[in-house]
């Protein structure tokens, strides 16, 4: 299918973050750094998981899969806003923006679904200790990373069918800096209340409805801490804590913009900073500093990193 056929539009401005011009170099430095520290964070945590025999819990194994899923949901949009910053003609083709709406929504989508199977995990680990390695087996966890990449795979194609079906024959000027569902659908020359209602029931009901299970998930897990000890109370909430952290700072952002039509995008896209770029920032730095098994499995990779490049001199 021939996409740029399908519309007048060969290609979209996009006006980005609507900086001044004198701002735009101080913005260029500042989102470079953190695009930086995500791909190496992250990158950083894959590595150990990978290298590391201790890291071999499935907690530590959906871990490594979420800091991979955050270096690719980020380069979707990060690389071009950042360029963007020190370009005079910040276009971008009608392909190009059909594939970074697909990458969003299939990135994105598949991060919420494995937040979920990772709030899944540790309700099994805390509330049914005993039966946690029958239930969480290698095989189990595949299967559910794999079901969260095809979760998320099947609703970035339905939002990306939806679009492309859609007649645009003019104004380009896209008031955000990538390309989404909103902000394409008010340069539609068409009525789009019923397509509105679509977005908002596919992309708004899978965010909510998962925020939901994480939230009974987790009032089931504090509820099931009362008999515990201190210990085990302060156990619990260590590992819990970290990933709890994650899903305000992921979800918080995502319901705000998705549950909702759009009514101010200036507004939406300096939300959408948020879970596009700050989170996957922050997740490396919540994971290690609240983990002493990260941050120890990442020092002995650091020391036989070192003492083999000793042994090379």
């Amino acid at each position: 299918m021939n996409m740029a056929n399908m519309s007048s539009v060969k290609e979209f401005i996009l006006l980005g973050l609507s900086v001044s011009q004198g701002m735009q170099k101080m913005c260029f430095v500042m989102f470079l750094f953190f695009y930086l520290m995500i791909v190496v964070g992250n990158l950083l945590i894959v590595s150990t998981v990978v290298s590391s025999q201790r890291l071999n819990s499935p907690m530590y194994f959906f871990l490594g899969y979420l800091s991979f899923i955050d270096i690719c949901y980020s380069s979707v949009t990060a690389p071009k806003m950042i360029a963007d910053l020190l370009a005079e003609n910040k276009t971008i083709s009608f392909v190009g923006c059909i594939a970074q709406l697909f990458g969003v929504h299939f990135f994105g989508c598949t991060e919420i679904f494995l937040l979920t199977v990772m709030a899944y995990d540790r309700y099994v680990a805390i509330c049914r200790p005993l039966h946690y390695t029958t239930l969480m087996t290698r095989r189990v966890c595949g299967r559910l990373v794999v079901g969260s990449w095809v979760g998320g795979f099947l609703h970035s194609l339905a939002q990306t069918l939806l679009t492309t079906r859609l007649p645009f024959c003019g104004p380009n000027r896209i008031d955000h800096y990538f390309c989404d569902v909103h902000p394409l659908l008010q340069l539609v020359c068409t009525d789009t209340y019923a397509v509105g209602i679509v977005v908002v029931a596919n992309s708004g009901m899978i965010t909510l409805t998962c925020f939901l299970i994480l939230v009974t998930s987790y009032a089931v897990i504090l509820a099931s801490l009362r008999s515990q000890t201190s210990e085990g109370w302060h156990k619990a909430l260590s590992t819990c804590g970290s990933h709890i952290t994650v899903v305000v700072l992921f979800f918080g952002p995502c319901t705000f913009i998705y549950i909702r039509p759009s009514s101010n995008l200036s507004e939406d896209k300096s939300v959408a900073v948020f879970y596009t770029i700050i989170t996957p920032m922050l997740n490396p730095l919540i994971y290690t500093l609240r983990n002493e098994e990260v941050k120890s499995a990442m020092r002995k990779l650091w020391c036989r990193k070192v003492g083999s490049e000793h042994k090379k001199v």
